[in-house]
């Protein structure tokens, strides 16, 4: 049994934890914040005696098989290297950096530990998203073309996590990074990409929509868009719609987990509703499931000892998209990744 530790008792973090109480092969058996009174909280619900104030403490005294950043962008790149001096295998939220300078620094200091290094990147383990992958990989539809990851909802993300409101940047490093990486995942790495943002909410700082054109490598063309200000008929959140059209055939994935591919033979509506694990609440239960998921990857491959699909490496890739939106929706330019320093 993998013995873990876990940084961070937020707001995100109660999602982890059940994760890893339902993990196979993993436990987590101490916990780490500077909040004392979630910390206390976070340790009573979850049946965790083992409570530290101090990271660093948690990590010398319980010398973990692996720990789990749950905290927020600014702490990610001294914890995770306190983590690889400690030689202790981690796992980050997401975003993973606030720069790519900060995201290569900490993958290079793993890297010298010779310590794995995931990034929690949950969103491509989402059921429906997963589904989609596998017609694309059966060949049904033939040679992909053209895809649209989207995700468009009304939701007051601001009343669970109110400093999103307050940074100059929200939408696409906050949700966008999950639909591009998404695009990743479904279409191929990405060559080039132009995107423009807005800001609706007059009482936010940051962007709130945004429209991202990529190239990727293999000749497929894709459209990410955002928005927190669309409001619908039925609120989708928190559901990410997928298109793709193909040489042979589409798949559509519409509002309530429903998957209709199309080929020379006709269409075929499948239901690809995530599990409501009993832990879980709609309409979080996709993203709930998605966690319950990555973090069983992590254990498996840890314990197989091979790189997770969602390393550090792997999601400098997924960076770059952020950080390439940012600069052509600043600059109007179409932004070439290898350009990217």
């Amino acid at each position: 049994m993998l013995r873990g530790a876990l940084i961070g008792c937020g707001f995100f973090a109660v999602n982890q934890l059940h994760g890893w109480r339902d993990a196979e092969g993993a436990e987590i058996v101490a916990l780490c914040d500077r909040d004392p009174a979630r910390l206390e909280q976070a340790g009573q619900d979850f049946d965790i005696a083992r409570l530290y104030a101090d990271a660093e403490e948690m990590l010398a005294r319980e010398a973990p098989d692996f720990v789990d950043i749950a905290t927020t962008v600014p702490s990610h790149r001294p914890l995770v290297e306190l983590a690889a001096r400690h030689r202790v295998p981690v796992i980050c939220q997401k975003p993973f950096a606030a720069t790519l300078d900060d995201a290569k620094a900490m993958v290079a200091a793993c890297a010298a530990a010779g310590v794995p290094l995931m990034v929690h990147e949950n969103f491509r383990w989402q059921s429906p998203i997963q589904a989609v992958r596998r017609v694309i990989e059966s060949g049904r539809i033939g040679e992909v073309f053209w895809g649209r990851v989207s995700f468009r909802s009304a939701y007051d993300v601001f009343s669970g996590q109110p400093y999103l409101a307050t940074g100059e940047r929200f939408i696409i490093e906050d949700l966008g990074i999950h639909s591009l990486d998404i695009a990743r995942f479904l279409f191929g790495d990405a060559t080039r990409l132009t995107a423009r943002t807005r800001r609706v909410n007059p009482a936010i700082r940051g962007e709130d929509v945004a429209t991202m054109l990529l190239d990727h490598e293999g000749g497929v063309t894709s459209v990410v868009d955002c928005s927190y200000a669309t409001r619908l008929e039925t609120e989708p959140f928190p559901e990410t719609l997928v298109e793709v059209d193909g040489s042979t055939g589409t798949i559509r994935l519409g509002q309530g987990y429903r998957m209709v591919v199309t080929g020379r033979d006709g269409s075929e509506a499948l239901d690809v509703s995530p599990r409501l694990l009993p832990w879980a609440s709609r309409p979080w239960h996709t993203i709930q499931e998605s966690v319950a998921a990555i973090q069983q990857h992590w254990v498996d491959s840890l314990r197989a000892g091979r790189e997770p699909a969602t390393s550090g490496r792997d999601n400098l890739k997924t960076l770059a998209l952020v950080e390439a939106a940012y600069r052509s929706a600043g600059t109007g330019q179409t932004i070439e990744l290898a350009d990217l320093p």
